[in-house]
């Protein structure tokens, strides 16, 4: 099925490559755009991936949803980094994953300005362009850090930004490029060890969450246990070897005060 699940992507962001007048709107909050790109995407993997698992419920970014269930979901934002996408930068993707009882069992990221089709199943590993990828085991004096600045909730930006002081101090240095599905995927993939945001939805992480923990990665809602892929909640993912240090800033930042 990951096969099959791979080239519905991969005809889907046909439909990014060859939009020509982007048209938006603004949803609530901050910085928040729909383009008719989005919905034409999330549109026609709805059809196709619902179509692939009879029965299968769809949950995704552009539309009223159902409370999750155990039963078999499809979790989908058509276009992560949509920002990205209205302004030509060319770092944007889609982001499917298959979740049962809750949780990702399958997950796909492509982004196709780069070409790059991430993809993993429950206990198969993870792959980029079907060859194997790991975390890197770089140690968090020298962890490149990724990041995303949680644009549609400015009461979180004070602790956005005090993490990103912190690690800035200790580890490496900083980068954002604007899609946290791509960001995740670089940990998993061995081009950065740490990346953070307060606050992300369902969609933006089901699917590189079971990739970067197939690579041999760690994600984590610091907030929660276990992760919980029903709501928004803040994440973590790294590669293992940064994760102590990393929810530690992560955590101690969410509790200075924010006034």
């Amino acid at each position: 099925m990951l096969d099959q699940v791979m080239e519905i992507v991969r005809e889907a962001a046909g439909l990014m490559l060859s939009a020509k007048h982007i048209h938006q709107e603004r949803k609530d909050g901050h910085a928040n755009f729909v383009t008719e790109t989005d919905l034409a995407v999330q549109e026609m993997l709805r059809a196709t991936l619902t179509d692939l698992v009879p029965h299968s419920h769809f949950f995704g970014e552009e539309q009223a949803n159902e409370p999750l269930t155990d039963d078999l979901t499809w979790v989908v934002d058509p276009i992560d980094g949509t920002t990205n996408f209205i302004r030509g930068r060319n770092c944007s993707a889609i982001s499917v994953a298959l979740l049962e009882h809750k949780a990702p069992v399958l997950g796909v990221v492509y982004n196709p300005y780069a070409n790059e089709m991430f993809a993993a199943a429950a206990g198969a590993g993870a792959t980029l362009n079907r060859s194997a990828i790991r975390a890197s085991g770089i140690p968090f004096v020298d962890a490149l850090v990724l990041m995303g600045t949680t644009p549609y909730d400015d009461a979180l930006a004070r602790a956005t930004f005090e993490a990103a002081l912190q690690f800035r101090l200790r580890a490496a240095d900083l980068r954002r490029s604007g899609s946290a599905a791509v960001d995740m995927c670089d940990i998993a993939c061995g081009r950065g060890e740490i990346f953070y945001e307060m606050r992300l939805s369902p969609w933006d992480v089901a699917a590189s969450a079971l990739i970067i923990t197939e690579a041999g990665g760690t994600f984590d809602m610091p907030s929660l246990p276990t992760p919980d892929f029903s709501a928004p909640h803040g994440i973590l993912a790294t590669n293992g070897i940064c994760r102590e240090k990393a929810l530690s800033i992560f955590k101690k930042a969410l509790e200075e005060p924010r006034s």
